[in-house]
């Protein structure tokens, strides 16, 4: 599956102004709700919701928040590179800046496994990430998130 069918290029922010995990949620959640026609409320209390079982900060300055969400038609990813560094609660104790919003039909089953474990891929390698970091603007971050990855035999 490429990220291309999760992340549309207005899915993209370059540079979120948050200062907090709490504060973070809530604006991916105002931007998936414009993405999904979902509300707000609906989304931000299904990613709390999953928060509450342990951080979605993976390690490595990189946090996946994701949820199942009833009435979804649809994988709706959305990126954003935080403006600056936040405490995410994560794994490494190491503040985030790359997060990785994924929700996913109530129904999706595997899929939403597969699409998990296809951006937490993507997002372990060092010189993605890297370029992720120096990347500013919606349009460069979108180019590197979709481009085909090499495959390793």
């Amino acid at each position: 599956m490429p990220l291309s069918d999760l992340v549309a290029p207005n899915a993209v922010w370059p540079a979120l102004r948050v200062n907090s995990k709490k504060q973070a949620l809530q604006e991916l959640a105002e931007r998936a709700a414009q993405l999904t026609g979902r509300g707000e409320r609906e989304i931000f209390e299904t990613l709390q919701q999953r928060e509450r079982l342990g951080s979605t900060g993976v390690g490595n300055g990189i946090a996946i928040p994701h949820g199942k969400m009833a009435k979804l038609d649809r994988l709706v990813g959305l990126f954003a590179r935080l403006d600056k560094p936040i405490d995410f609660e994560a794994l490494d104790g190491e503040p985030v800046d790359l997060i990785f919003l994924l929700l996913a039909p109530e129904t999706a089953g595997a899929d939403h496994l597969k699409a998990l474990a296809r951006v937490a891929r993507l997002l372990r390698d060092p010189d993605l990430v890297q370029r992720l970091r120096a990347s500013r603007d919606a349009e460069a971050l979108y180019v590197v998130l979709t481009q085909p990855q090499p495959t390793t035999a």
